[in-house]
C-alpha cells in the first residue's frame, strides 16, 4: 500500500484584501434602504388597485342585480323643479347683423 505524502502548508497570503471604507458602506446600505422602501411602495400600490377592482366589481355586480324599480324611486336632485328636468333645453342664436344700430 501507498500512502499520500503530506502537503505542507500551501495556503498563500492574502494580499489583494480590499478594505471598504465606512462611507461606501454606509452609501451601499442606504442604496439597499432606498431599494426596499421602493419595493415595498410598488407592493403596497399593487395591493390597493388589487382591492379597488375587487370593490369595483362586487359593487357593478350588486347594481347589476339590483331590481329597475328601485332606482326610478329617487327623488330628483333638491334645487331642480321635476317638470324641467323631463324637458329639453333649447338654445337661441341670434346672428350678428341683427344688432346693426340704424342710421
Amino acid at each position: 500500500m501507498t500512502t499520500a505524502a503530506p502537503l505542507g502548508d500551501n495556503t498563500l497570503p492574502v494580499t489583494n484584501v480590499t478594505t471598504k471604507s465606512q462611507e461606501e458602506i454606509l452609501y451601499q446600505s442606504s442604496g439597499a434602504i432606498i431599494a426596499a422602501i421602493v419595493v415595498g411602495v410598488i407592493i403596497i400600490f399593487t395591493v390597493v388597485l388589487l382591492v379597488l377592482k375587487t370593490y369595483n366589481r362586487h359593487m357593478r355586480a350588486k347594481r347589476e342585480l339590483e331590481p329597475t324599480s328601485a332606482k326610478t324611486k329617487t327623488p330628483p336632485a333638491s334645487g331642480q323643479n321635476s317638470n324641467s328636468a323631463n324637458q329639453p333645453t333649447a338654445v337661441t342664436i341670434i346672428p350678428m347683423d341683427s344688432h346693426i344700430q340704424n342710421r
